[in-house]
C-alpha cells in the first residue's frame, strides 16, 4: 500500500477538540505524514472560522499560504476570542517537493475568560433623523496619506512594451499623468529572475556571476519606471523580486544575494537615470530574512550610495502582521525595516462581499508601533467589472483599509493587463491593452474609481482626519467616507462609497476652506463625471447621495476624466513572419510573450539578428512549494484562435534540445510541439502525451536547421530541413505558436506562420 500525505493529531493548547480554553489567543499543532515525493512539510495554512462551512473563507482567522516547515505549536494572531465561543479550524500543507493535503476539520470551546480583551470596532457616523453628521476639524489628528500604486509583475506589462505612439503614450498618460486618469502615484515592479511570475516571465539583470559584475538593463521595467516618472516626477518607485537566477540557489539570503539586489539600482541609475526609493527586500509572498536585512542588504546599501533607499518589508502573503512579533525584542530588525507591507489585506474571496470579509486584518501591535502600513499587492480582478470584486469594491477597500486598518498605502496587481488571452490570469488589470499590432486598448471602470482618491490627495502631502473618516453602518465596510486634509493649506477632500441612499451633513470647521466644492461621482453606467459644485453655506452643507455610488468632494481643482480616441481592434497579423530585423540587439522581440526562461535578440557574425535563449540554468522557481514548474524556457506568440496553419522557424542547437509549437493554449506548454535534440533524436508530443518520435540519421547538431509544423484539422505533419518525418492524426485545437529550449543557448530566427 502506498502511503500518501496526512494531517492529523490536530490540538489546540496541546489538547484534541478541548473545552475551556481561556487564552484569547491559543496556539495550534499538528502532525505531518509525508510521502515518498515529499517526505516534510514545506508549507502549512490555518484556517479558523465560526462554521465548518466558512472554513472556505474563514471569518476569524486565515494564515494565509506560508513556507514553514514547522508543525507548530503556532500562536493565533488574530482579534481576541471571546467567552464560550466555539470555532473550527483546519491546516492544509504543502509537501516539499509540492502536493498538497487538507486535514479534517477540528474545534475548540472558549472558556470563561476572566479579563477579555476588546476586539476593534471601526468608527461610526452619528446620524440624526436619517441624516449622517460629519464634521471636518483641522486640528483633527491621522495618518500621512502615502498613495495609490500598482505593482508590474508577474509579466503582466508584457504587451505594452510593444505598442507604439500615439497609442503606447497614450496609455501610460492613462496610467501616470496626474489629474488625467488612474493617476497611480506609487510604482512597483518585478526584479525579473527568468522564471515563471504568474502570467510568464521577467528577464534578470544578472543571469550568472559573471554578469553581476557589469549588469545588464533587460526588460520592460526600467523602460516603464522612466516613462511613468516622466509623467510625474514625485512617482514613488519600489522593486521586488518573485524568482532569482540558479547560481543565487539554494539559499537567498546571502551576501551574494544582496549584492544581486543592490545592482538593479545601479542599472537603474546608470541606464536609466532613475533613483528608487525603496527595496521590497524579501521574496515575493515568502517572507524574508532578519539577519540578511541587517548584516547584509543595509550596510551594502549605505555603502554603495543608496542610504535614501529605504527597506519595505516582508512582502508576505501570510500572517497577520507577525514581523511585529519579531520586531518587539530587536531592535536592530525594527530600525532597518521602514514600512510593512503584506499582500491580500482583503483577502481572495473576489466577491462584492470581499470588503466585509475578514482578509488579513492589521493588529494593534501594527497600528501602535507608528511604522507605515501598506497594502502592497491587493485586489488581483478584472478592471471591467463595477460590481461583484470590480471597480466598486476597489474604491470600497482603498477607504477600508484606512478605516480599519491604518493602511496609508494600497497597491494593486496589476495596473494594466497586457498579457495574451488564456495565458494565467489574463483577466486581471485596471485596464486592458494586449493588442499591440492595432494600438487597440480598454479604459475601464477601475481607473476612474482609483482617480476617485489620487486625483484628490497627493503622497506626502496631505493627512487623514481621523474623526471625518468612518462607516454610515456598523454591519458594513459597503458604505464609508474618509477625509483628508492639504498639510500646507486649507483645501480638503473626502472619498465616500454608498452601498444605500444617503444623505450627508457636512460641517467645516474654522481653518479649512468653507468654498466651492466640487463633486465627482460614477456609478455603474457613467464613471468620473463632474457633477453640480456645492457652495456651503455658514460652514455647513447637505449632499444626497445615491447608492452603490463613488463619490468624491473636494475644495481643489484640476481634476479631469482624460480621453483619447481608441482604433478598432484588429486580429493579430496573420500570415506572420519574424526576422528579428527591427529591434537592437538585447532588446525584447516583438509579440512574444516569455513564459519561462529568457529570449533576447542577439546579433549573429554578418550582423544580423536572432533571437536567443540566455538562461543558462533552471532557476530558483517562484512558489516552487505551492505549484508546479513551468517545465523549461518558452515564449509564445500569435492568436489564440489559430485553429489550421503552417509554422516554421530556423534554429541553431547549442545544447539540449528545441521546440516548436503550435495550437498552445497557455503558459504550461499545452499543445503540439515537436521536440529536437543535438543529436537528432526528435518526439512530436501533445501535453505529456508522445504522439511520435525517431532519430534523423546522420544528423549534424552543429548547423543551422529548419523546423516545421502543419496543422490541417485532425492533420498534423511534422517537417525538419524540408523532409517530412510523421503524419499524424491528433485531435483539434487551437493556439499559439511556441518556441521552446532547454537551458541553453539555443537560437531561433526567420519564424513564419502562413496556410499552406
Amino acid at each position: 500500500m502506498v502511503q500518501g500525505m496526512e494531517i492529523k493529531n490536530l490540538k489546540c493548547e496541546g489538547q484534541t477538540n478541548p473545552v475551556g480554553i481561556t487564552k484569547t489567543h491559543p496556539s495550534f499543532s499538528w502532525t505531518f505524514v509525508g510521502d515518498k515525493t515529499s517526505p516534510e512539510q514545506g508549507g502549512f495554512r490555518i484556517m479558523m472560522a465560526t462554521s465548518i462551512e466558512k472554513l472556505k473563507y474563514p471569518d476569524i482567522w486565515d494564515t494565509g499560504p506560508t513556507s514553514n516547515s514547522n508543525t507548530g505549536p503556532y500562536k493565533y494572531l488574530g482579534e481576541p476570542l471571546k467567552s464560550g465561543q466555539k470555532v473550527y479550524w483546519k491546516v492544509t500543507a504543502w509537501g516539499n517537493n509540492r502536493g498538497v493535503v487538507h486535514s479534517e476539520p477540528s474545534w475548540f470551546v472558549m472558556g470563561d475568560i476572566k479579563n477579555p480583551e476588546n476586539a476593534f470596532e471601526p468608527p461610526v457616523f452619528e446620524q440624526k433623523n436619517g441624516v449622517v453628521k460629519i464634521t471636518l476639524n483641522p486640528k483633527d489628528k491621522g495618518r500621512v496619506f502615502e498613495g495609490i500604486g500598482g505593482v508590474s509583475a508577474g509579466a503582466s506589462t508584457d504587451l505594452l512594451y510593444d505598442y507604439k505612439d500615439p497609442y503606447q503614450s497614450q496609455i501610460l498618460d492613462i496610467l501616470f499623468k496626474p489629474k488625467f486618469g488612474a493617476g497611480f502615484q506609487h510604482l512597483k515592479v518585478e526584479m525579473g529572475g527568468g522564471e515563471n511570475s504568474t502570467c510568464g516571465s521577467e528577464p534578470s539583470h544578472a543571469i550568472s556571476r559573471e554578469e553581476l559584475k557589469n549588469p545588464v538593463s533587460r526588460g520592460y521595467e526600467f523602460w516603464l519606471m522612466r516613462e511613468a516618472k516622466n509623467r510625474n516626477k514625485d512617482l514613488i518607485l519600489e522593486y521586488l523580486p518573485w524568482s532569482f537566477p540558479g547560481y543565487l540557489k539554494p539559499n537567498i539570503y546571502t551576501k551574494e544575494s544582496a549584492e544581486y539586489f543592490v545592482s538593479f539600482l545601479d542599472v537603474a541609475k546608470r541606464d536609466w537615470n532613475l533613483d528608487i526609493d525603496w527595496v521590497a527586500a524579501a521574496e515575493n509572498e515568502n517572507y524574508t530574512d532578519r539577519d540578511w536585512l541587517v548584516n547584509e542588504v543595509r550596510p551594502l546599501l549605505d555603502a554603495r550610495g543608496y542610504k535614501k533607499v529605504k527597506i519595505q518589508g516582508p512582502d508576505d502573503n501570510s500572517g497577520d502582521w507577525q514581523i511585529f512579533e519579531a520586531f518587539e525584542n530587536d531592535p536592530e530588525f525594527d530600525k532597518v525595516v521602514e514600512a510593512l507591507g503584506y499582500h491580500y489585506i482583503s483577502g481572495r474571496e473576489f466577491t462584492e462581499d470581499m470588503v466585509d470579509g475578514r482578509g488579513r486584518p492589521t493588529t494593534q501591535k501594527a497600528k501602535a508601533s507608528g511604522k507605515p502600513l501598506w497594502a502592497s499587492e491587493d485586489w488581483s480582478w478584472t478592471g471591467k467589472d463595477w460590481g461583484g470584486a470590480g471597480a466598486l469594491n476597489l474604491a470600497r477597500l482603498y477607504n477600508k483599509f484606512y478605516i480599519r486598518d491604518k493602511i496609508t498605502k494600497t497597491l494593486i496587481w496589476a495596473p494594466i493587463g497586457s498579457i495574451y488571452k488564456s495565458v494565467t490570469w489574463d483577466k486581471a488589470g485596471a485596464m486592458k491593452a494586449n493588442s499591440p499590432w492595432s494600438g487597440y486598448y480598454e479604459v475601464w471602470p477601475t481607473i476612474w474609481a482609483t482617480a476617485h482618491t489620487t486625483q484628490f490627495a497627493e503622497p506626502n502631502k496631505w493627512n487623514y482626519l481621523d474623526k471625518a473618516c468612518g462607516l454610515f453602518d456598523a454591519a458594513t465596510y459597503k458604505g464609508s467616507c474618509v477625509t483628508l486634509k492639504e498639510e500646507n493649506s486649507d483645501n480638503w477632500s473626502m472619498i465616500i462609497c454608498t452601498e444605500e441612499t444617503e444623505i450627508l451633513e457636512v460641517k467645516i470647521e474654522e481653518g479649512l476652506s468653507d468654498k466651492l466644492v466640487s463633486v465627482w461621482k460614477s456609478d455603474e453606467n457613467n464613471q468620473f463625471v463632474q457633477q453640480e459644485s456645492i457652495l456651503p453655506k455658514k460652514g455647513k452643507f447637505v449632499i444626497n447621495l445615491d447608492p452603490k455610488c463613488i463619490y468624491s468632494l473636494t475644495t481643489t481643482t484640476g481634476q479631469q476624466k482624460g480621453h483619447y480616441e481608441i482604433p478598432n481592434e484588429t486580429a493579430f497579423p496573420f500570415p506572420y513572419s519574424e526576422d528579428y530585423e527591427d529591434r537592437k540587439a538585447g532588446d525584447l522581440p516583438k509579440y512574444h510573450s516569455d513564459q519561462t526562461g529568457s529570449f533576447e535578440i542577439a546579433k549573429k557574425e554578418d550582423g544580423t539578428n536572432y533571437l536567443k535563449q540566455i538562461n543558462p540554468e533552471q532557476g530558483y522557481d517562484w512558489m516552487r512549494i505551492y505549484r508546479r514548474s513551468n517545465i523549461k524556457p518558452n515564449t509564445l506568440v500569435g492568436d489564440i484562435n489559430w485553429k489550421n496553419f503552417t509554422c516554421s522557424v530556423d534554429v541553431f542547437i547549442d545544447g539540449g534540445n528545441v521546440e516548436l509549437g503550435g495550437r498552445v493554449q497557455g503558459s504550461y506548454l499545452k499543445g503540439h510541439r515537436l521536440m529536437l535534440e543535438k543529436n537528432g533524436n526528435w518526439k512530436l508530443v501533445f501535453d505529456k502525451t508522445t504522439l511520435a518520435e525517431g532519430s534523423i540519421q546522420n544528423f549534424d547538431g552543429n548547423i543551422w536547421h529548419h523546423l516545421k509544423l502543419s496543422f490541417k484539422e485532425e492533420e498534423i505533419k511534422v517537417f525538419v530541413d524540408g523532409e517530412l518525418l510523421t503524419e499524424v492524426t491528433h485531435k483539434i485545437g487551437n493556439g499559439y505558436v511556441l518556441l521552446g529550449s532547454s537551458y541553453n543557448n539555443n537560437l531561433f530566427d526567420n519564424l513564419k506562420i502562413f496556410k499552406e
